[in-house]
């Protein structure tokens, strides 16, 4: 059975729980007051501050401050962070691009170094080459005179119907485009064979450049 002790400490004991729970009630909105966060729109600038950010700004970006202002968090807006991302995504393809450059660098002077023993064998090579193309060139501008022939041939027909009572066949008209289109096709592989040899000379030079660069160890 309580003693009167027991019974007397019992409304002291409530008027003690009553007080600590009104402290906490009292403690977390005091908590709470002790955080700030400020939000930003597009621009940077900070807009406003408050407990929580609206919803209208959720996507923006913010900083966490504490009760003395010092800043204690921040965060990135959804477009800060998907620049950002775009950036690093960016960085990692173009240092992808540059070691695959490096590494067939590297595969063309270890065929260079491969195939030849010295710089006169890239002369001697360069030479060949250019000579075939001499080669081609002399038979596409054989071609090319037989195409002027045709075309002289096919023009003077032509005129000389037209002169006629009756306008000119159309198969001579189509005779003349026909010369005609074969000689500019023939005069534009010439052209192309040309720049070819260019191509060649300037190509085996920077072989024996680099021939001489690796050779050399620069």
């Amino acid at each position: 059975m309580p003693t009167g002790a027991t019974m007397a400490s019992r409304p002291v004991l409530r008027t003690l729980l009553v007080g600590l729970a009104l402290t906490a009630a009292v403690a977390a909105p005091a908590a709470a007051q002790g955080r700030i966060v400020c939000w930003k729109d597009k621009t940077g600038k900070v807009v406003g501050c408050g407990d929580t950010v609206p919803p209208e700004y959720q996507d923006s970006a913010t900083k966490e401050l504490d009760k003395r202002g010092v800043t204690r968090k921040t965060t990135e807006s959804v477009d800060e962070a998907a620049r950002r991302r775009g950036q690093a995504e960016e960085a990692g393809r173009a240092q992808a691009e540059k070691d695959r450059r490096a590494a067939e660098l590297r595969r063309q002077d270890a065929a260079l170094l491969a195939t030849y023993a010295n710089e006169q064998e890239i002369d001697a090579k360069r030479d060949r080459d250019l000579q075939a193309l001499d080669l081609q060139l002399n038979q596409l501008r054989a071609t090319q005179n037989t195409a002027a022939d045709r075309q002289r041939e096919a023009k003077a027909r032509l005129d000389a119907a037209a002169k006629g009572p009756k306008p000119p066949a159309d198969a001579l008209k189509d005779e003349l485009t026909r010369a005609s289109d074969e000689l500019r096709r023939i005069e534009q592989a010439i052209v192309a064979k040309d720049k070819e040899k260019d191509e060649t000379r300037a190509r085996y030079a920077e072989y024996r450049k680099r021939y001489t660069e690796l050779k050399s160890g620069r």
